[in-house]
């Protein structure tokens, strides 16, 4: 299982991949480490235990103080965690085409659907674009507040994933306005531009290396609709871009598209502490 096995007490628990998550497994470490090598400064003890209340704590309170998910979202939320994401040998897609490393902690979770979901109804979208899917919460939590009329169209590359999300989508009234693309995110980007198509929010949450080619198809090809918003998720990527000492491939990759975006004028932003971050980027000038 790509997961822990299931407990009495929910759902199996996932490593830390947002920076606050990351810190607070750290303190705990030096925690416990401190308990055993200064066993007679309490003072320290004191201080490290409400360093770790203060960093575990938070996400558990947000979660506590943010709208419940629906049932459907719950399904899929428990769903993805459970599955075993192991690529099958010998089994190629349809098309030769698979993302690599597929793990539960890609899920966009309870607070970022219900981020995503309050941001679709907020700004009027009425179609919506996702780049990168995984089992489709996000899909469906965007889905959730978008009108009757309204459409999502998301993207991914992975047909196993795709079929995953498919399912969960049949079980949702609100899974009837999704249309699902498995292939290449630049090939369906360039298909919906050749047909005019345009969005009033874009989801980018896929291969990290691509985001930047991403965000000049969505600005450059006319998929971004006037008044419309461009999400971008792990802009924070577990703290990598402004820590000392190796980045990695995705943590260069989100570092060179923040500063893209900060660098260039057709747009302004915001990057939000959300889980591993979030950016929310407008045209330049647009009224608010």
């Amino acid at each position: 299982m790509a997961a822990e096995a299931k407990s009495a007490e929910g759902p199996p628990k996932v490593r830390p991949v947002t920076p606050l998550g990351i810190l607070a497994a750290r303190l705990e470490r030096i925690r416990s480490r401190v308990e055993q090598l200064a066993p007679d400064d309490p003072d320290l003890q004191s201080e490290l235990r409400e360093a770790c209340d203060l960093a575990g704590g938070m996400d558990p309170y947000l979660a506590r103080s943010t709208t419940p998910e629906s049932a459907e979202l719950d399904r899929l939320n428990r769903g993805t965690l459970a599955e075993d994401w192991s690529p099958e040998p010998d089994s190629p897609e349809p098309d030769g085409q698979a993302a690599a490393g597929l793990e539960p902690e890609m899920l966009s979770g309870h607070v970022e659907g219900q981020f995503l979901k309050f941001l679709v109804a907020a700004t009027g979208a009425r179609r919506v674009l996702e780049i990168g899917m995984f089992t489709g919460y996000s899909a469906l939590a965007m889905a959730e507040a978008l009108p009757e009329d309204g459409r999502l169209i998301t993207c991914e590359i992975d047909g196993s994933a795709a079929r995953f999300a498919e399912r969960h989508f049949a079980e949702s009234p609100a899974g009837e306005k999704i249309s699902i693309e498995v292939a290449p995110a630049m090939r369906t980007l360039e298909k919906l531009a050749a047909i005019g198509e345009s969005f009033d929010l874009v989801f980018i949450d896929a291969d990290k290396g691509g985001y930047i080619e991403y965000f000049h198809a969505v600005l450059d090809g006319g998929l971004l609709a006037p008044g419309g918003v461009i999400c971008a998720d792990n802009t924070l990527m577990q703290g990598r871009p402004w820590l000392a000492g190796e980045a990695g491939e995705n943590g260069e990759a989100i570092a060179r598209f923040n500063r893209t975006v900060a660098e260039d004028p057709r747009v302004e932003q915001v990057l939000v502490p959300l889980r591993d971050g979030v950016t929310l980027i407008r045209r330049a000038g647009q009224e608010a």
